[in-house]
């Protein structure tokens, strides 16, 4: 029998943690001197409810390795005996060691000797892990072994699409993520960030002005992007905005030819910690090779704009040529 673990950082619903018997490893957070644990002792709503009135950004700590091998004996003592623990980028969080620690440490001194651990460093935030998570439990479900588990994870976790855009930057510059000179441009031309995952780690891959044009970026990228084959499923995360979240699922079910399903979920506390109020997000299975970069981006644009221009120009140049005609 196979279980799914996974860090609350996967930020999925308590439904699909339910129906798909997924256990959950807690971060903590901790502010105005007291500590939280994710999921089970701060709800999303109550936190971004006061995340703006706080002087002072909270502060987040991964698992112990001891909350992991808690869950490890638990899920054997219950008859699992193949273990895919699935945990949030080890570029952004500790999570990944943790549950590492606690995989050498049974393997080490426990009495399941013949029980099997597998830790996948999900090179994702939020959602993403949680794309890898559910498409493990529907591959589970359809018979796939522990071995091809493993395989589906550690060959298509890079190929998770993550896009995130904020609507304050406030908790992007006091966690770090990013610098004071981007962020006050950003905020002089209401310049919107979109970030995405490189190697494990955030980092912004195209700006736009405007919330309509957040939307329409998600979109035009998912249609040259999107591997229709193996994205069966679109997960679109929010923070505070569930109303900006649905109009994005009612234009990806307009402008494209995807008729899977579309999950809306909200991030969590941990997560929204650092990404803040108005977050946006949106994730799902791209095909291999597809370059993402600020630079990158910002060339296609201006070679897209010039093709536009020359268009326009050729336009007007016929009906002028016909004018003359006639």
């Amino acid at each position: 029998m196979i279980k799914i673990i996974a860090d609350s950082t996967c930020d999925l619903t308590n439904e699909i943690v339910e129906k798909y018997d997924i256990s959950i490893a807690p971060l903590s957070i901790n502010f105005e001197n007291k500590v939280y644990n994710d999921r089970t002792e701060l709800k999303p709503d109550d936190f971004y409810s006061i995340l703006s009135s706080l002087e002072v950004l909270p502060t987040t700590a991964m698992p112990s390795p001891q909350e992991f091998i808690d869950l490890y004996e638990k899920a054997f003592s219950a008859g699992h005996d193949e273990i895919l623990c699935i945990c949030m980028s080890s570029g952004t969080s500790g999570s990944y060691q943790s549950a590492i620690l606690a995989k050498e440490y049974l393997e080490d001194n426990s009495r399941h000797q013949n029980c099997k651990i597998h830790v996948v460093d999900s090179k994702c935030m939020s959602h993403g892990s949680g794309y890898l998570i559910i498409q493990s439990a529907l591959l589970r479900e359809q018979g796939a072994t522990f071995q091809e588990l493993i395989d589906y994870n550690e060959t298509y976790k890079t190929n998770v699409k993550h896009f995130l855009a904020v609507d304050d930057l406030d908790n992007l510059i006091k966690s770090g993520r990013l610098t004071n000179v981007s962020a006050m441009i950003g905020k002089i031309l209401k310049v919107k960030p979109i970030m995405s995952m490189r190697n494990g780690k955030g980092a912004i891959v195209a700006k736009v002005r405007g919330s309509k044009k957040v939307l329409s970026h998600y979109i035009d990228e998912f249609n040259r992007r999107v591997d229709m084959e193996l994205t069966n499923f679109v997960i679109i995360g929010y923070t505070s905005d569930q109303a900006v979240a649905e109009n994005l699922k009612i234009k990806l079910l307009r402008e494209t030819k995807f008729t899977g399903d579309v999950y809306i979920m909200q991030m969590g506390v941990v997560v929204g910690t650092h990404v803040g109020l108005g977050g946006i997000s949106m994730y799902f299975i791209e095909k291999g090779d597809r370059h993402d970069g600020l630079m990158y981006n910002s060339m296609t644009a201006l070679l897209a704009k010039k093709d536009e221009v020359l268009k326009m120009m050729k336009e007007l140049r016929d009906k002028a040529m016909k004018r003359a005609e006639k």
